[in-house]
């Protein structure tokens, strides 16, 4: 039977929800489609089916990002279920660099929370430009006044790490109770997506320029041959269009025979877009996640960056002791990680936990150069994080002189130190 095939009548932007581990990310996730699958809006996904690895079912935890589709009234909603414990930060990182919009979800009893602080911050970094709030289980809290406290104590972090706190919508909700059929806790749902529809603006997609798709995952079927999924950074393309992998150490040169969206066929795929692509003739173990897919001729690789970088203090979880020249953390620019060495400037001695500083980062991979040498860096400004246990996160800089540099170079400056 065919696959249907993708309807863009309705606006489409990705979100995700983010925050501590253990604060109901996933069930409220969802609880969304479960809300709206009532509504003929989305199809129902249990906690299982989303964090559906062995490994994750064993722990009871978030270790890879997921992946929902649902729609409201008039949006269509991509949504990226981060995972908020420590040890997968890299996976955070990658899915909210993917985010047009944010759902930070604190637990009501417990209140904001190490990773809770991480997740906004990296956020900010990552420039994702909306968070609203999504304080859960609130049917465990009876006491309106320490629910008001925990509300006031969100939007200062907020505030603090360069969000409007005091205009961020705060919504009310238990996860948990809404797949139970709640009828308080249903309606706390859909004024959650009302929120997102309110508060998220449909983002301008940079169409015009050429094409680029970081590779998120990689899967081999047989029969057909290896598709690559990832968030269309820029551009668009259609089936039968040329392509490049950038690979670690070379350029794969093949064709994009399929697009797809959540199950549905497309076309064209265009800036903004989840998707996965079917590619001509490549082989499984000849593409892997952190590669990038490219229209032909427009991507040059480089192992260089000048980084303008905030280690993360103590209290955020980070660095307990200062850095030297020669420290060697890793990085993870766009949905790669590789280590990579740090030459502080001039006059700079050393870098203390809480500081800002501008870097210059060579990359490397220990026993290898070959997957340094292709690491890409276009022609504009990649987001970088930088961590070793939580250390830093940070901004690698192209050549653009553009006022949104100049604004987040400012925002950087103004970010809380120890």
């Amino acid at each position: 039977m065919a696959k249907q095939a993708f309807d863009r009548t309705k606006d489409h932007l990705n979100v995700g929800t983010i925050g501590h581990v253990d604060h109901g990310k996933t069930t409220l996730t969802s609880a969304i489609t479960k809300v709206l699958a009532d509504q003929g809006l989305a199809n129902y996904l249990d906690m299982d089916s989303i964090d559906n690895a062995p490994e994750e079912k064993s722990r009871g935890v978030t270790i890879a990002i997921a992946h929902v589709e649902y729609e409201s009234a008039g949006r269509h909603y991509a949504h990226v279920d981060c995972p908020g414990h420590a040890d997968y930060i890299k996976n955070m990182i990658t899915g909210a660099a993917q985010m047009d919009g944010a759902v930070l979800v604190v637990s009501a009893p417990d209140g904001p929370m190490p990773q809770t602080r991480e997740h906004i911050l990296l956020a900010r970094q990552v420039e994702v430009p909306k968070i609203l709030v999504a304080l859960n289980k609130c049917d465990m809290m009876d006491d309106e006044e320490l629910l008001e406290l925990v509300e006031l104590e969100v939007r200062e972090l907020l505030s603090r790490y360069g969000y409007p706190g005091d205009d961020t919508p705060i919504v009310r909700v238990s996860g948990l109770k809404a797949i139970e059929g709640d009828p308080d806790a249903v309606t706390g749902v859909l004024n959650l997506v009302e929120a997102m529809d309110d508060y998220i603006p449909v983002p301008e997609r940079v169409t015009d320029r050429p094409f680029l798709m970081p590779i998120e995952d990689v899967f081999g079927i047989k029969g057909r041959g290896t598709v690559v999924t990832g968030r269309v950074e820029r551009g668009t393309l259609n089936v039968g269009s040329a392509v490049e992998i950038i690979r670690w150490g070379d350029v794969r040169e093949t064709v994009a025979t399929g697009l797809e969206m959540f199950h549905k066929n497309l076309e064209t795929t265009q800036a903004g877009d989840a998707v996965g692509i079917l590619l001509r003739g490549v082989d499984r173990e000849e593409v892997e996640r952190g590669q990038v897919l490219v229209a032909p001729g427009t991507m040059s690789p480089y192992t260089k960056a000048e980084a303008e970088v905030y280690i993360l203090s103590r209290d955020e979880g980070g660095r307990h002791t200062p850095f030297f020249s020669g420290y060697k953390p890793q990085f993870y620019i766009r949905t790669s990680d590789i280590t990579g060495s740090c030459t502080l400037p001039d006059g700079v001695e050393m870098v203390m936990p809480g500081d800002n500083v501008k870097m210059e980062i060579e990359l490397m991979s220990p026993g290898t150069t070959r997957r340094a040498d292709a690491l890409c860096y276009p022609r504009r400004r990649p987001h970088c994080g930088i961590r070793s246990h939580h250390q830093g996160c940070g901004v690698t800089h192209g050549q653009e002189n553009s006022r949104r540099q100049a604004d987040h170079n400012a925002t950087m400056r103004r970010l809380p130190r120890a």
